[in-house]
């Protein structure tokens, strides 16, 4: 099964049982089209490589739900702590969809980078290097393109007084919103770099258990629970 069958076949699930985390997948799924459909089109250097990116990547949001589903934890408390606000929380709707946001990027995006690149980021000339680190930032082209979607067919449904916000603030919201993402997609390249240039197992295994609490620390900061400040 394609990933693309994956996502919307668990979104149609989430919708029926009215489950809120249906917020977060509906936004991964607009945003997963529009990147398979920019691979189809040929706007990638490496059409083979972003296609086996946008599969690699959606493999970590599946074990961590499916981990979730059998356990009540996924496996890291970055993804724990989005699932069970979604579900359990009384928070708005923007700050669920963050926490998954959160957690995709700052944490299964800098993992899955590493999968892709370790083996042949050594023996990528420096032209290569720059041609993938090219197609990760056309990434960023794609998310702003599709966050209109996200605020119309996602935050608006499921939250009303989004469309009042979204009136009054024009493309604003969708931009600042973007910016964030963009800002975060930054630090995930700086962190995979670090990553990669890290040989020791052990010093990895502290690295991604570093990344888990920092970026669990993120959501906590979506939540505001140390205050608006964080």
């Amino acid at each position: 099964m394609d990933t693309l069958t994956r996502l919307s076949g668990l979104l149609q699930t989430m919708r029926e049982r009215s489950d809120q985390r249906a917020s977060f997948l509906h936004c991964y799924t607009l945003m997963s089209e529009n990147m398979l459909r920019e691979v189809s089109a040929g706007g990638f250097h490496d059409a083979k490589w972003m296609q086996r990116f946008v599969d690699h990547f959606a493999e970590y949001y599946f074990r961590a739900l499916d981990h979730y589903e059998q356990r009540k934890t996924a496996g890291s408390q970055t993804w724990t702590l989005a699932h069970d606000t979604a579900i359990h929380g009384s928070c708005a709707v923007l700050q669920k969809l963050l926490l998954g946001i959160n957690a995709h990027i700052n944490y299964d995006l800098v993992l899955t980078l590493e999968d892709l690149l370790q083996e042949e980021w050594p023996h990528l000339s420096e032209e290569q290097r720059t041609m993938r680190y090219a197609d990760y930032c056309h990434v960023n082209d794609i998310i702003g393109n599709t966050m209109d979607s996200v605020q119309d067919l996602v935050l608006e449904s499921d939250s009303p007084g989004m469309e009042l916000i979204d009136i009054s603030m024009g493309n604003l919201d969708e931009w600042l919103i973007s910016r964030l993402i963009h800002a975060w997609r930054d630090e995930v390249w700086e962190k995979t770099a670090l990553l990669l240039n890290t040989p020791d197992p052990r010093e990895r295994e502290i690295f991604r258990a570093q990344l888990d609490a920092s970026t669990h620390t993120r959501g906590e900061a979506i939540l505001f629970k140390n205050g608006w400040r964080s």
